[in-house]
């Protein structure tokens, strides 16, 4: 099984640490943002991964090289200035990915997951054509985005909503109408999905942080210097 590592976005709400450094590039507890991704990857057992990348993506590649450091081979998706959303971007990357489920992370969170749970050859996990992992609404994100029915991914509803952690795996075929090179979100895709009742989902109790603000990597990078 692949991971992608989505690493194209400019960063805004970092500015001015992003007018530099990619936001993966970023520290938080000694190590860039992204490189807390790949040792857990590497350590749940996945070897191929993918990353895309626009805003001065010329220093992630450098920074990251092949992946031989952490034990994986990393292949690189580049996109054009102002890359091509989510959605566009992973459908830009498919052939990099090959035709089985892949891992999908935001390379702008910090998670204790346990990635190798997603892999085929963890018991009880069945990848249809979407599964999010989702969390508690964190305080920036009050409203949440999504509620869940079992492990069934539905519209929010008053009784509790939950908010999209960045982590999924998809099937190639998720993205199948999605024409290369296009800029496209993911949340159209993934509300056709809640419609059609075929999008799945967990949630996740661990820690989790959206690591969206200069405030909240100060926050983050504190908490892993302690720990």
């Amino acid at each position: 099984m692949k991971a992608m590592i989505l690493a194209a976005g400019r960063g805004e709400r970092m500015r001015p640490l992003t007018d530099h450094t990619p936001k993966p590039l970023l520290v938080a507890g000694g190590k860039p943002l992204i490189v807390w991704h790949l040792e857990k990857l590497a350590a749940a057992g996945f070897r191929d991964i993918v990353i895309n990348h626009a805003h001065l993506g010329g220093q992630i590649e450098a920074t990251l090289g092949d992946g031989a450091a952490w034990g994986l081979r990393i292949a690189y998706s580049p996109e054009p200035p102002g890359a091509l959303e989510t959605a566009g971007g992973i459908a830009q990357a498919l052939p990099l990915l090959g035709d089985a489920p892949f891992l999908v992370v935001n390379g702008d969170i910090w998670c204790d997951i346990d990635f190798g749970r997603f892999l085929p050859s963890t018991a009880g996990f069945r990848c249809g054509p979407a599964h999010l992992v989702m969390v508690a609404n964190p305080a920036h994100h009050v409203g949440g985005d999504f509620s869940l029915d079992g492990d069934r991914v539905v519209y929010a509803n008053a009784e509790q909503t939950l908010t999209y952690a960045g982590i999924g795996v998809f099937s190639p075929s998720f993205f199948a109408g999605v024409e290369k090179g296009a800029v496209m979100k993911l949340r159209p895709l993934l509300d056709a999905a809640i419609a059609a009742g075929t999008l799945s989902g967990e949630r996740f109790a661990g820690r989790w942080v959206d690591v969206g603000t200069p405030q909240r990597l100060a926050e983050l990078d504190q908490e892993l210097r302690t720990a």
